[in-house]
């Protein structure tokens, strides 16, 4: 039995679409917080069990019978590292043969403020004595063609990344790694640094953007606390728009950046171009 913790979410979901070509769907485990959320993975047969970061006796019954566990790492930025902790000392309990856990790219020497919680999540699952596997996942290439509808708007794209190289991959390739993980044995003691094959910089994603679009798009770089004022006036809560400033900054230090092709070894394929996923945003 394969469980997938956050199955409701982006990641989760595509996950979970990616085992079904190979693993029955009885075999599949969606650990959600509100079940509702994924009935139509349960009316497919997946098997749906109610599961809360923050509540370790809903992931003992979540784990029940599990043999390998992909821990999606928490949306809630400054709660995460006690949520992980529940849910490693949930899956020793349950002497499961594999936890994976969705980390970032170079955790260990990353500038990013991200990084923090991910190293000390890290460092439990090293100190668990159960077998992990750590997937350094790099930046979802949809974390900017979320701002193509603004940018065509305004003939502009924004951004502090400077001329920072961003080795970005879509979701569905993060989520063919994990799957594969999950698939593959002997994985204990893996760490993947995962990245997209090719990297850009925001002004090269202006550049597609303006011969995809047909329109006129500029990149305009801004000062970390300038840009995170726009983000800021664009409605983004004060948390998010601190941390895609701070992330795009880290950019420009190199921080999004890696060119070992792992992820594309490991998913048997390319990972997605930038243009497929600009267009595919169009």
């Amino acid at each position: 039995m394969i469980v997938i913790t956050g199955a409701s979410g982006q990641l989760g979901r595509l996950v979970i679409e990616e085992l079904l070509t190979s693993v029955p769907a009885n075999q599949i485990i969606a650990a959600v917080r509100t079940p509702a959320k994924v009935a139509d993975l349960a009316a497919r047969g997946v098997v749906v069990r109610q599961a809360d970061y923050s509540q370790p006796a809903t992931l003992d019954a979540a784990f029940a019978g599990a043999t390998q566990i992909l821990l999606i790492s928490s949306s809630e930025v400054g709660q995460r590292l006690p949520q992980h902790q529940n849910v490693i000392a949930a899956a020793k309990r349950a002497n499961v043969s594999l936890l994976a856990y969705t980390s970032l790219l170079h955790a260990d020497t990353s500038p990013l403020g991200l990084a923090a919680e991910h190293v000390a999540t890290e460092q439990a699952l090293k100190a668990s004595g159960l077998p992990y596997a750590i997937l350094r996942n790099g930046w979802y290439t949809e974390n900017y063609t979320a701002s193509i509808p603004p940018a065509l708007q305004y003939g502009v794209l924004l951004g502090s990344a400077g001329d920072g190289k961003i080795a970005s991959a879509t979701r569905s390739d993060y989520a063919a790694a994990a799957a594969a993980v999950l698939r593959t044995p002997n994985q204990a003691g893996k760490v993947y640094e995962l990245a997209g094959d090719t990297a850009y910089t925001l002004t090269e994603f202006a550049a597609e953007l303006t011969r995809l679009s047909g329109k006129a798009i500029a990149y305009q770089n801004l000062p970390q606390a300038d840009y995170a004022k726009a983000l800021l006036d664009a409605g983004l809560p004060d948390f998010l728009a601190e941390l895609l400033a701070d992330s795009d900054t880290g950019a420009s230090k190199g921080a999004l950046f890696d060119d070992s092709r792992q992820l594309s070894q490991l998913i048997g394929r390319p990972t997605t171009p930038l243009a497929t996923a600009i267009a595919a945003a169009l």
